[in-house]
């Protein structure tokens, strides 16, 4: 038999058929979806909502207006003229709109003075508070001696002594110090505390021992790989523990009852115990005042909640 040779006009062709052929493997290999879609399967991707999440939706909406209603109603109250608080049938919006008792609380009860020293409690603890936290934190989570996890048990142990336990010491403690009746009496025992150091502990514990020894390395000292490496990744958390120190000294009541006596120290919460009478209660102007009280917690919730976000731990790391 006489084999015949493919001419020019056949291996064209069959370059061409080829080619093709590569071509749709290459496209099927990738993944990439052609004209009807991936397999020929639909692409749609949305799905009905499952009975469990719309049950969980409806729960968390329970709960919004459970704890949202009675601030709501306390807000609006403020606003409402003696006459209307207890008047029956109860209304959540008032019928005249009123602001006496804020202009009241605000002029008649000094209470301009009282905000500013509140303001300067809270503060000047935030700042303290989250200084101390971090550098204690930071030694407990990278420095390795006994001593160390000793004093860490100890601070732990603290958190399981209820505050009515420690006011009597530490009240001796203030007084011997000459710190009575003075704000410093207020922020110097509240600087410290168990769950800001733990949080900085815990955080810290995550971050790559590399990361500190590269710095080592690079000729470092230990204060500045804290200032400039350990509390910038950190900011998460100290914003987190600014967060709730400042709500925690705001709101402090029994401490500053203690160690004040001066009016002119007061702080706004016994400011706001003051306004109650012990025979006769100034509704209006007690409702104003504690509106304007909350005020400073809601603008630092709205303000800073956007910036507690994750941190990148391995920021500036090779693999």
């Amino acid at each position: 038999m006489t084999a015949t040779l493919p001419t020019e006009t056949d291996q064209t062709g069959s370059g061409r058929r080829a080619g093709r052929a590569g071509r749709a493997g290459r496209t099927r290999r990738s993944g990439r979806p052609g004209r009807f879609g991936r397999s020929g399967r639909s692409t749609a991707t949305d799905a009905p909502p499952r009975p469990k999440a719309i049950a969980a939706t409806a729960l968390l909406w329970v709960f919004i207006i459970a704890f949202g209603f009675p601030v709501l109603w306390f807000v609006l109250s403020a606003f409402k003229p003696g006459g209307e608080l207890f008047s029956y049938p109860l209304t959540l919006l008032p019928e005249n709109w009123s602001v006496e008792g804020f202009a009241e609380a605000w002029s008649s009860y000094d209470f301009a003075r009282y905000f500013g020293n509140t303001v300067i409690v809270a503060l000047v603890t935030t700042v303290l508070t989250v200084l101390a936290s971090a550098a204690t934190g930071y030694a407990l989570a990278k420095y390795d001696n006994k001593w160390l996890k000793v004093f860490f048990v100890c601070i732990l142990a603290t958190t399981m002594l209820p505050t009515e336990v420690i006011l009597a010491p530490t009240f001796i403690v203030i007084r011997d110090l000459g710190m009575y009746d003075s704000l410093a009496g207020i922020i110097v025992p509240s600087v410290i505390t168990a769950t800001g150091i733990f949080m900085f502990r815990q955080f810290f514990i995550t971050v790559p021992d590399d990361l500190v020894e590269a710095a080592r390395i690079d000729g470092a000292s230990e204060f500045g790989i804290f200032w400039r490496i350990m509390l910038p990744i950190s900011r998460p958390i100290m914003l987190t523990l600014a967060i709730f120190s400042f709500q925690w000294r705001w709101n402090d009541y029994i401490w500053p009852l203690l160690v004040l006596n001066d009016p002119k120290q007061f702080t706004i919460q016994i400011a706001l115990q003051s306004i109650v009478g012990a025979e006769n209660v100034n509704w209006t102007v007690l409702l104003g005042a504690s509106v304007i009280s909350i005020i400073p917690l809601v603008l630092l919730y709205l303000v800073f909640q956007k910036y507690v976000n994750g941190a990148d731990l391995n920021a500036g790391l090779k693999d």
